[in-house]
């Protein structure tokens, strides 16, 4: 088979911790995993939801910890960013101006620490006996903010979003092949089962690479992993604190999207 020169591949990691209420402290153990990724060849690093702070319950000290985008800890991950030449994404807790709630926001950094693109929680984890709306505010419905990596047009998401799967379906449409998702999936009765089964059906429906990270046990269910086109797990972490890497290729997009071209097939859309 002759490979188009158009072609390209690069590794991607999803890094899996525990973040905890010290931001210095999920800096640190961010770096610490951010240069093991890269010394296993990676150029882009996917962190989970909530990496700035997280405690549990979700109350007042969320919104008391919150920063602003320009704040200390996305300073910190532009610094990342910018010593490890790599793409950085991961979950911030974002402060609101002249509201009593924060943003579960991603943000997306480019390797000299530019901000490519963000994304705010659109479906809040009002589920399972939690109610993260009382202390979050969920993101507007705004066209999906989709950025260049390697060959790929990768768009983002959030924890619960996977339920909803007009989520990734929107950011297909606006050209995403390869989508990341920062999580904090609590654990509980089939929690592990729901969030296996979520991240590969929307790799498979979709005929995109999903690149996964969660939080390490004991509140998450660990499991960070990175999914093809055709919903194999290429890319996996257990229960432990570690980064999993995986070689992508714009090539397996497009074979695959070839031999079931679900897409073009559809007689549906999402508006």
């Amino acid at each position: 088979m002759t490979t188009q020169s158009s072609d390209t591949s690069s590794a991607i990691a999803v890094a899996q911790f525990a973040p905890t209420g010290s931001a210095s402290a999920n800096l640190a153990a961010m770096r610490g995993l951010a240069t093991t990724a890269v010394g296993r060849g990676a150029e882009l690093v996917v962190f989970p939801e909530y990496s700035s702070y997280f405690a549990t319950p979700l109350g007042r000290d969320f919104v008391d910890a919150a920063e602003p985008l320009d704040g200390p800890f996305v300073s910190g991950l532009r610094e990342l960013a910018r010593d490890l030449g790599i793409h950085l994404v991961a979950g911030v807790v974002e402060r609101l101006a002249d509201e009593p709630r924060f943003s579960n926001t991603l943000v997306a950094l480019d390797p000299v620490g530019e901000l490519l693109a963000t994304y705010r929680k659109l479906h809040l984890y009002d589920a399972f006996g939690d109610s993260e709306s009382r202390w979050v505010r969920p993101g507007d419905i705004e066209p999906p903010e989709v950025f260049a990596f390697s060959g790929f047009t990768v768009g983002l998401q959030t924890c619960y979003d996977l339920r909803f799967p007009e989520v990734s379906r929107r950011l297909v449409d606006a050209g995403a092949d390869l989508i990341l998702v920062p999580s904090e999936w609590v654990r509980g009765p089939l929690k592990e089962h729901h969030w296996r089964t979520l991240v590969t059906a929307r790799a498979l429906e979709n005929t995109a690479y999903v690149a996964a990270a969660d939080h390490a046990p004991p509140i998450g269910v660990g499991n960070s992993m990175i999914v093809d086109p055709m919903g194999v797990e290429i890319a996996t972490i257990g229960e432990q604190t570690d980064v999993a890497v995986a070689t992508i290729s714009t090539a397996r997009v497009r074979q695959v999207r070839k031999l079931n071209p679900a897409l073009a097939l559809r007689r549906f859309r999402v508006s």
